[in-house]
């Protein structure tokens, strides 16, 4: 594990595999630098992949008040630790951060997005929201994480199930930073179309045909919007893919 200092003095703790072209890894909601680390060890043959801890989870610091702003700032930060520029990786909330960061100029090479879960422009997801919210104030971190696992469309079972794991519900607050991200450049919600369409690097849109509609059509609106992306499908796949499916994609695409 190696650390580095983000703009507000806040320590985020990354670790690097591999050797090649850096790619950062950005992960989603409830997920720590291990939940990317099995595709980072995929991506290591041919490239440098960095997987770290956003801020408030893992061995990264917590610094408030929280901004989104702060956490383009701690990409900003591993960007000149591994030399300046890098192509980045992110998944669910993590590819919404992703593409915000590089809507304010940060040097990526290319950019890929994995489902950011753009609700629809015409639906009001805050009432759930504000319950995941309100949970967690009462110190319900294990429904607060159960209900938030619901809105996404996992199965009731299955989100209880997740909720139980070890460690998960300790991450519950950092679902508001999650909200946070997702609501940043809209008007209560949706896509936040002023900002994709500033977005000028390369950029591919990824989605698994099993995956909840609402964010398979959020992958397409993306790239509708985007000036430089293009679309791929992931067949039969859900919103998690099995790193060695999902690896050979990214590879090809940062290859090109």
């Amino acid at each position: 594990m190696q650390k580095v200092t983000s703009a507000d003095g806040t320590t985020i703790a990354y670790e690097r595999l591999g050797s090649g072209q850096p790619v950062i890894l950005t992960g989603g909601a409830l997920c720590d630098r291990g939940a990317l680390r099995p595709l980072a060890e995929q991506l290591a043959p041919d490239f440098t992949a960095i997987t770290y801890d956003r801020r408030g989870r893992g061995d990264s610091g917590n610094g408030t008040p929280y901004s989104v702003q702060r956490e383009v700032d701690d990409i900003a930060a591993l960007l000149d630790a591994v030399g300046g520029t890098a192509a980045v990786y992110g998944h669910s909330s993590g590819a919404g951060l992703a593409a915000i960061a590089a809507s304010t100029g940060l040097p990526f090479s290319k950019v890929v997005l994995h489902e950011p879960p753009y609700g629809p422009d015409d639906v009001d997801s805050s009432e759930d929201g504000g319950r995941v919210l309100e949970l967690i104030e009462q110190g319900h971190n294990r429904e607060a994480v159960e209900l938030f696992l619901m809105m996404t469309g996992l199965p009731k079972p299955d989100a209880l199930a997740t909720a139980a794991l070890p460690g998960v519900a300790e991450l519950a607050p950092t679902l508001a930073y999650d909200f946070a991200v997702m609501a940043h450049g809209t008007n209560g919600g949706g896509t936040p179309v002023e900002l994709l369409a500033t977005v000028k690097p390369e950029t591919l849109v990824l989605a698994g045909t099993a995956s909840a509609p609402f964010m398979v059509d959020a992958a397409h609106r993306i790239v509708s919007i985007l000036p430089t992306a293009r679309y791929a499908d992931l067949p039969d796949q859900h919103h998690v893919v099995p790193p060695e499916l999902l690896a050979p994609v990214i590879k090809d695409f940062l290859s090109r």
